[in-house]
C-alpha cells in the first residue's frame, strides 16, 4: 500500500501554526497573531505566566489577529486569570468567536477575565 500511514495534521508545503506576540502599544498587555494550539502552547503559558508576575491591575490581551484558540488554551487562560488574586483581572479584547463560547461554557462568570468585542 502507498502513502503514509503516520501523517501530521500539516501536510507538506503546508506551514506549521505559530504565534506572535508583542507589546500592546499605548497599553498593559499584548498583541497575538495566528493560532494558539498544540504547537503554540507554549508561546501562550509564557505569556499567560508573564502577565500573573507583572502585577497589573488590569493586563490586556489584545486578540484580535488571533484565528484559532483551542480548548486547552482556553483552560491555559482560565487557569492564569485563577492566579491574578483580588482585583486583577485580564481584559481579552476581541477573540475569535468560539473562545468567548468556551469561556462562557466551561468557565461561566470568571470575573476575572473580561471579554471586549470593541
Amino acid at each position: 500500500m502507498l502513502g503514509d500511514h503516520h501523517r501530521t495534521p500539516y501536510g507538506p508545503g503546508t506551514p506549521a501554526p505559530c504565534l506572535t506576540v508583542r507589546p500592546l502599544e499605548g497599553g498593559r498587555g499584548v498583541r497575538a497573531t495566528g493560532e494558539i494550539g498544540l504547537a503554540t502552547h507554549t508561546i501562550w503559558e509564557r505569556v499567560l505566566e508573564q502577565a500573573v508576575r507583572e502585577g497589573e491591575a488590569v493586563y490586556y490581551l489584545e486578540l484580535s489577529e488571533v484565528t484559532f484558540v483551542d480548548v486547552a488554551g482556553a483552560g491555559a487562560l482560565a487557569a492564569a486569570a485563577g492566579r491574578l488574586g483580588d482585583g486583577r483581572r485580564f481584559v481579552v479584547r476581541r477573540p475569535p468567536p468560539a473562545l468567548r463560547r468556551v469561556l462562557e461554557m466551561f468557565w461561566p462568570g470568571l470575573p476575572t477575565i473580561e471579554v471586549s468585542m470593541s
